[in-house]
């Protein structure tokens, strides 16, 4: 897990960003450092909670075996998977996610509404590495 970068479970799972508070800039990932906005000339930054809910603004799916930290089995075939920029309007920011297993990018428009959920990047006998996932709202899977 990426530290600060979500919290939460189920219904309640938010991806977290940092708001500027003088031009009210919102950054994901979080910025803890500097206001990003080159015409700010400075702020807090406060942690937000970002909205869960968005809208596809492109997608493509992936058909490559990723490098780390993303962990697959060089013996097993490769399964494709679907990338889904979201726009979430009231931050007016787009973040990048996979879509959630069985998702695919026939099962995609841009424009249609999709939620943040928790996902799992890996696991191994000791440790489940999450994330986030975007999925389709209507879609309970």
């Amino acid at each position: 897990m990426v530290t600060d970068w979500f919290t939460g479970e189920g219904d309640g799972f938010r991806l977290l960003g940092t708001r500027c508070s003088a031009c009210a800039s919102v950054f994901f990932p979080r910025e803890d450092g500097h206001c990003r906005n080159p015409a700010c000339p400075g702020g807090d930054l406060e942690e937000v909670p970002l909205s869960r809910r968005g809208r596809v603004w492109s997608y493509t799916d992936s058909q490559y075996r990723p490098p780390s930290p993303y962990v697959s089995d060089p013996e097993l075939p490769w399964e494709p998977y679907a990338l889904i920029a979201v726009e979430l309007e009231s931050e007016r920011i787009v973040v990048l996610g996979q879509a959630v297993p069985g998702i695919t990018v026939a099962d995609l428009t841009v424009g249609m509404e999709v939620e943040v959920v928790p996902g799992v990047l890996s696991e191994d006998a000791e440790t489940t590495w999450t994330t986030w996932h975007w999925r389709p709202t209507g879609v309970t899977a």
